[in-house]
């Protein structure tokens, strides 16, 4: 039976009459067993940048830690001492609107891409698909093509099964380990985590984290694949939202290609009243999630390109037009829209919107960025000490204020406070906080007895970074007690 076959027989539901009670009473199975897809090698354009993204992704993910800025890692996200160090860029918990503004735009992008070319992140780019493709190119040096590996799973066990099973998935689980060991060295700074890992002193924490991202690696990429794209993501059931009769997808041009069937190629397809397709299975045979494109889109349809890749290689051995089945709309199919009147839809007004917005956000992202203040102030009433009177007589309010530094360098701050009549600080105002830390800082702010009237008086506490314009401004209350 070939792919196509097994493919359908993988969709159907059996019905089993009920052994026992009335006649009328059938038993519905909800479970099929589903069968071990073997992805058959290909090459055209589509595989081209299938690669080129899992290259450049990899290249990023495994060599953005090795970079260093300055002193530190260019890239660390330190939570033991809450801060985010992003090359230039030093963060705090304070500074979360910005991982707000950076998902918001990641949402916004999804829609575009999606609304316009379908699910482009999920055939290029998604971590399941580039693992899932570093696996299988892993496996198909080891193991053979399509065939080959069929073959050898049908077979008895032998030493030569042996050899390449315990091979292949000895090169699984270390590329595995190296990837959970990657991903907390975003963490933790790699350098250290390497000495820590020789040294046999990495933390019960470190060893989870990377023995944890290492078996969903290993699982997923080497055995689920498929299974994660169809059942776990959720992507895949509510992408058709975002979808319109202009949304650019994998097709098969059933006009063309029906009626389909086998022929020699010299054969005249016009006297055999046959179409383009051969019914070769090739483009079922390539597919990462089995499912037969001549069906029509469907949701485990990842939008990779593979099956059109292979389906222009089969046109070309024929002399037939490339095409049969490529990236097109409902809308052209129907229309028989020429490549241009494609593009002039694909840029219709929701994906104009879709533009619009994405590209306010990013840029009121990247100017709140640029115009930020290289360091933040916070100011508690300290409440554990109340109002009191001074022996010199004036009136005591005591303050706590934490001042961070997003600096690379030293920096020393003036403190002043205003709000009412002969305010002043009478502690330490000059304060000096190292590179990228934080400082807390106790001070009290005195006014003479009797100048104020009972109640709150709202004040606030101006720190201005000697050497520069940069200040901040926060507020606070001064009590005055009745």
């Amino acid at each position: 039976m070939n792919s196509a076959d097994d493919s359908k027989q993988r969709k159907t539901i059996p019905i089993v009459p009920e052994p026992s009670g009335s006649a009328d009473e059938v038993m519905v199975s909800l479970y099929a067993a589903s069968k071990k897809i073997y992805p058959r090698s290909v090459e055209g354009i589509f595989a081209y940048w299938r690669w080129i993204f899992v290259v450049l992704t990899q290249l990023i993910f495994y060599g953005l830690p090795w970079i260093e800025w300055g002193t530190r890692q260019a890239v660390l996200f330190d939570l033991a001492s809450r801060r985010f160090y992003i090359f230039g860029l030093v963060l705090y918990p304070q500074d979360f609107i910005y991982l707000t503004g950076l998902l918001v735009i990641s949402a916004l992008a999804l829609f575009l891409f999606t609304a316009v070319a379908g699910r482009l992140w999920c055939g290029y780019a998604c971590p399941q698909t580039v693992y899932s493709e570093i696996f299988l190119w892993i496996e198909r040096k080891i193991e053979g093509d399509r065939s080959a590996r069929m073959r050898l799973d049908d077979a008895d066990f032998s030493l030569e099964k042996l050899v390449k099973k315990w091979y292949k998935h000895f090169i699984w689980i270390f590329l595995s380990i190296w990837t959970g060991f990657t991903f907390v060295g975003y963490f933790t700074p790699i350098r250290e985590l390497v000495m820590e890992f020789f040294l046999t002193q990495m933390s019960s924490w470190e060893l989870f984290w990377v023995f944890f991202y290492a078996f969903a690696t290993y699982g997923n990429a080497g055995f689920m694949r498929e299974q994660v794209c169809k059942y776990m993501c959720p992507y895949a059931r509510f992408q058709s939202a975002m979808f319109d009769n202009d949304t650019l997808i994998v097709t098969y041009d059933a006009e063309r290609g029906e009626p389909r069937g086998p022929r020699a190629k010299s054969a005249d397809v016009a006297a055999l009243n046959l179409g383009a397709c051969v019914d070769c299975t090739l483009c079922v045979q390539v597919c990462p999630t089995g499912i037969d494109i001549r069906d029509g889109l469907q949701y485990e349809c990842i939008g990779c390109g593979a099956c059109a890749d292979v389906c222009d290689t089969v046109m070309d051995k024929l002399g037939y037009a490339k095409g049969l089945v490529r990236y097109s709309t409902q809308n052209a199919l129907d229309n028989k829209w020429t490549p241009q009147q494609i593009w002039q839809r694909v840029m219709r007004p929701k994906v104009q919107i879709y533009t619009m917005i994405l590209v306010a956000v990013t840029l009121g992202l990247l100017v709140s960025l640029g115009l930020r203040t290289p360091f933040k102030v916070d100011v508690v009433r300290d409440r554990s000490t109340l109002s009191r009177i001074t022996e010199s007589g004036t009136l005591e309010n005591v303050y706590r204020l934490q001042i961070m530094n997003a600096a690379e360098v030293p920096r020393t701050y003036h403190l002043s406070v205003n709000g009412l009549p002969n305010l002043k600080i009478t502690t330490q105002t000059d304060v000096t906080v190292e590179a990228a830390q934080a400082r807390w800082v106790v001070l009290s702010a005195e006014i003479p007895y009797g100048s104020a009237d009972s109640g709150s008086h709202k004040i606030q506490f101006e720190v201005q970074a000697i050497g520069s314009d940069d200040f901040v401004i926060e507020k606070s209350v001064f009590i005055v007690p009745r």
